[in-house]
């Protein structure tokens, strides 16, 4: 399955719609934290066809129309992670098993570029080609990612910019 392309937001609007400057609601959606939730429901239902989980605590954040499971991660400018949320931060840490299995059991990844908002480029990874990043040392032991070594490894290559 061949997926990418770009989400748009009307920056304008959406500050109009919640009484903020366009250059806050720019600022706010360029956290990944804040947008993820709108970018997982928007690529499933408009891109994927899919469907979400019935729990916000699944274990992946949806399904493609053939009923495979994906993870969405934002590109930004501090990095993107590729291990399960709950490996990241204080007083966690990273399970490299956890990780693997995890790896195992869905199709991949839609990597979405945020730092771009309110146009988002977004394309997918399997997670093969993650595992085989991990394996090969192209990301760190945490599976952290630099935004342009994650765009250089796994954007395909017809779209990557030609700096």
């Amino acid at each position: 399955m061949d997926i990418q392309g770009k989400l748009e937001w009307d920056a304008v609007k959406l500050a109009d719609a919640m009484y903020l400057s366009t250059e806050d609601v720019i600022k706010y959606f360029k956290d990944g934290r804040r947008i993820s939730y709108i970018l997982e429901r928007r690529i499933c239902k408009e891109v994927l066809n899919g469907e979400l989980p019935e729990s916000e605590g699944a274990w992946f954040d949806l399904f493609d129309a053939d009923g495979e499971k994906w993870e969405v991660r934002s590109i930004t400018d501090k990095g993107t992670y590729f291990c399960p949320s709950s490996m990241i931060g204080a007083g966690r840490s990273f399970d490299e098993d956890g990780f693997l299995k995890k790896l195992e059991n869905i199709k991949g990844y839609i990597l979405a570029d945020i730092t771009t908002f309110p146009v988002v480029e977004y394309w997918s990874v399997s997670s093969w080609e993650v595992i085989d990043m991990y394996v090969n040392g192209k990301m760190a032991a945490n599976t952290k990612m630099t935004r342009d070594r994650v765009i250089n490894l796994t954007k395909p290559k017809d779209q990557l910019p030609l700096w």
